[in-house]
C-alpha cells in the first residue's frame, strides 16, 4: 500500500492512439474507477463476487476513449466502495485507500481510489461516478478538486450504474486548470447540447449551513453567475419556498419530518428522504436479481441498505410519489 496508497485495483497502460503535442490532454495521466469498462477486462464494481460472475467487457467506455483521443494516458483502475453503495471510501475485500491529506482519516467514497490517486500525485486526474456525493465527498476529504456535472451531460455508456436516474460521471484533479481541461474534453463532446440557463436559484438558507461566513461564499457565486450568464438569471430564495412552490410531491416527506437531527432545513431533509427511497429502489431494479442469486459478502452498512431496498415494494414508491 505504501507505494500507491492502496488506490489501485489493477495497473495497465492505455496510450492515446495518436500522441501529439497539440492535443488538449497530451502528456497527462489518469486512472478510472472500477465501474468503467475497458475492452478485454472484467469491470469488478468493487466486489470480488461481481468480478467472478461477470465476463470481460467487449468495448471501452466512450468517456475513457474520449480522454485517450485527447492525448491522455490511462494507467489503471482504482479501488471503490462495494457496489458504489457508501461514501466512506472503505472496502472490506480490497482495503481502504490511504488518504494522503490525512492518513489517519478515511478517504471518502465511493470513488475513493480515484481521489487518492490524484491526491497522492500518482496521476494528473481521474474519473469517478457520483450518485449522492461519490465524487464531491472524497474530493473534499482528500483536499483536491472534484466536479460533478449535471445529470446525463457526460455519457454513462460502458459504466456500471448504481441507479439510472442519479449516476453521473465526474472527475478529480489537483490543479484547477487540469480540471477545466478535462471538462473541455468531456463537456464539449458531440452528444452534449449546451443550453444557457434561464434561471439560477440561489438557496440562501442552505448557505447558512456553512461553517464559514455564508455571505462571502454566496457573493462569489452570484458574481460568477452574473459574469457568465448575466444578472437577470439570478433568483434568490430559500430551498423551503422553492420546494413548496415547485415540488408538491415532497409534502409526504415533509410531514414525516425527515432526518431532523441531521438537517436543520425541513425541505432538505425531505429531499434526502426522497432521494434515499429512489436510490434504493433503483438499485434493486438494476442489481436486485444478482444480489438475491449470489448473496455476496457485504459490509454491514452496505448490506443493510441493499437488502432494505430489495425488500422494498413498488407500492411504497408509488405511495411516496
Amino acid at each position: 500500500m505504501a507505494s500507491d496508497h492502496g488506490a489501485f485495483m489493477t495497473k495497465f497502460i492505455l496510450q492515446p492512439a495518436k500522441p501529439s503535442p497539440g492535443l488538449p490532454l497530451n502528456g497527462l495521466t489518469f486512472a478510472i474507477k472500477e465501474m468503467f469498462d475497458v475492452e478485454g477486462q472484467v469491470t469488478g464494481f468493487g466486489h470480488p463476487e461481481w468480478a467472478r460472475t461477470h465476463s470481460a467487457a467487449c468495448s471501452t467506455a466512450p468517456t475513457v476513449l474520449a480522454l485517450l483521443e485527447a492525448g491522455a494516458t490511462c494507467v489503471g483502475k482504482t479501488v471503490m466502495d462495494e457496489m458504489a453503495y457508501s461514501i466512506n471510501g472503505e472496502n472490506k475485500h480490497y482495503g481502504t485507500p490511504r488518504n494522503p491529506c490525512a492518513p489517519d482519516r478515511i478517504p471518502g467514497g465511493s470513488s475513493s481510489g480515484s481521489a487518492v490517486a490524484v491526491a497522492a500525485k500518482l496521476v494528473d486526474f481521474s474519473l469517478g461516478t457520483d450518485t449522492g456525493g461519490s465524487v464531491r465527498v472524497p474530493a473534499s476529504y482528500c483536499g483536491i478538486y472534484g466536479f460533478r456535472p449535471s445529470f446525463d451531460v457526460v455519457s454513462t455508456s460502458g459504466v456500471i450504474l448504481m441507479t439510472q436516474s442519479f449516476d453521473t460521471v465526474g472527475w478529480f484533479a489537483r490543479d484547477p486548470k487540469v480540471l477545466k481541461q478535462v471538462g473541455n474534453v468531456l463537456l464539449k463532446s458531440p452528444q452534449v447540447d449546451y443550453v444557457r440557463p434561464s434561471q439560477i436559484i440561489i438557496a440562501e438558507d442552505c448557505f447558512q449551513l456553512l461553517s464559514i461566513p455564508a455571505d462571502r461564499v454566496a457573493q462569489v457565486l452570484v458574481k460568477a453567475v452574473e459574469k457568465t450568464f448575466g444578472g437577470h438569471v439570478v433568483k434568490k430564495t430559500t430551498l423551503g419556498d422553492y420546494v413548496k412552490d415547485n415540488v408538491p410531491s415532497l409534502d409526504c416527506f415533509m410531514s414525516k419530518g425527515g432526518d431532523e437531527n441531521v438537517y436543520s432545513i425541513p425541505s432538505l431533509a425531505a429531499l434526502s428522504s426522497a432521494f434515499r427511497l429512489l436510490e434504493r429502489y433503483e438499485f434493486k431494479t438494476i442489481h436486485g436479481e444478482w444480489v438475491e442469486k449470489v448473496r455476496p459478502d457485504l459490509s454491514p452498512g452496505i448490506s443493510e441498505r441493499i437488502w432494505e431496498g430489495i425488500r422494498m415494494t413498488e407500492e411504497k414508491v408509488d405511495m411516496s410519489s
